[in-house]
């Protein structure tokens, strides 16, 4: 797999919308796999099952303006994502 993902590989999002265009490693360096929102500084910014970051992503979608609907079609496909698949 290529380090350079379209999409996080913890909550699925387009890296393209990622406005810190990745994540950032311990050492500071861009991570390329995971979003801005998600690693920060070497560690995931959400502790917890994949269940229930799904819940976390889709609260904040809708927050944000994005109906449950799509909220939860955006988030269902994140147990196969790299971060969960053997969670």
């Amino acid at each position: 797999m290529s380090t350079k993902n379209k999409f996080c590989q913890s909550c699925g999002m387009p890296m393209s919308k990622d406005p810190q265009s990745g994540g950032t490693n311990a050492d500071g360096n861009r991570n390329e796999t995971y979003c801005s929102y998600c690693y920060q500084n070497g560690a995931f910014t959400f502790n917890g099952t994949v269940t229930e970051f799904q819940e976390f992503c889709r609260t904040k979608m809708v927050e944000n303006g994005q109906s449950k609907f799509m909220a939860w079609l955006f988030t269902r496909g994140m147990k196969r994502l790299v971060r969960w698949k053997n969670n």
